[in-house]
């Protein structure tokens, strides 16, 4: 059988919405290629399970994003930058639960918690720390990135798409849904999308399709928007990118029913 590369959206904590997409798209863990478009962390409370299952995967592509971002940094300075807010209590408890730490409360700057960086595991360590990329290229051109980047520079151009840029921006699809077609004559002409690295396509997270009231994936211009809301009330979606068939989760709020997730 032939193997097949597939990527996958934010997954923000859903562990039970990342093994229902693998199931349902019949996912070959030694054969098949899985690009996941980074968000790992902060929603739903089983982030250390994504992580162990994640790396049971023999060709895995992990692209950071701004949330992972924010738990690296921890792990680098053990200093969270924003307290563990937006969505981060469902890492913090995972890894509590998962390590037997104690996630007594909050206050001011934060939870308290007895979680050490020093209790994580190292491959999870490493997995923040190195294994995640800021960005995917493949062989046919197509960019991978978690949140977006300057089209009008070089995708490795230090200082117009670092990694800041990489990981939050969204004025790429913002442009690319504001692209359409032009009038000449008569006809209806739909000019380039223009870019400096003149990628087939684009896959992103990070901008949940949720703000245009669908949990499905969408396109604009040359761009996959594939954050179909999983960390809010939305679904995962894992597509095949040759074929674009794609296979979803249920909704994260009927598979985690007690839990806020990041709404």
């Amino acid at each position: 059988m032939e193997s097949k590369t597939f990527v996958m959206g934010d997954i923000h904590g859903g562990y039970k919405a990342l093994l229902q997409c693998l199931e349902r798209s019949n996912f070959n863990k030694e054969e098949d290629t899985l690009i996941q478009l980074g968000d790992i962390c902060d929603g739903w409370s089983e982030v250390y399970e994504c992580v162990e299952e994640l790396l049971t995967i023999k060709n895995l592509i992990a692209i950071r994003g701004n949330h992972d971002d924010w738990f690296r940094t921890w792990l680098k300075f053990d200093q969270h930058p924003i307290s563990w807010n937006q969505g981060g209590y469902g890492t913090l408890n995972s890894y509590c639960i998962n390590l037997d730490k104690q996630l007594w409360g909050a206050d001011k700057q934060g939870y308290i918690t007895s979680l050490l960086v020093t209790d994580i595991p190292l491959n999870h360590i490493d997995f923040f720390l190195s294994k995640q990329k800021p960005y995917y290229i493949d062989s046919s051109n197509r960019l991978f990135v978690h949140g977006g980047f300057n089209r009008h520079f070089p995708i490795n151009d230090e200082i117009y798409n670092g990694e800041d840029i990489l990981i939050w921006d969204r004025d790429l699809w913002l442009a690319a849904l504001s692209y359409g077609t032009i009038e000449q004559g008569d006809l209806a002409v739909r000019p380039a999308f223009k870019m400096y690295d003149k990628f087939k396509e684009v896959f992103i997270g990070h901008t949940t399709t949720m703000n245009w009231k669908t949990d499905k994936p969408m396109n604009a211009a040359n761009i996959w928007n594939l954050d179909t809301g999983c960390g809010f009330k939305g679904k995962l979606t894992i597509m095949n990118v040759d074929t674009k068939e794609y296979y979803q989760s249920d909704d994260l709020q009927e598979l985690y029913i007690n839990e806020k997730g990041r709404n």
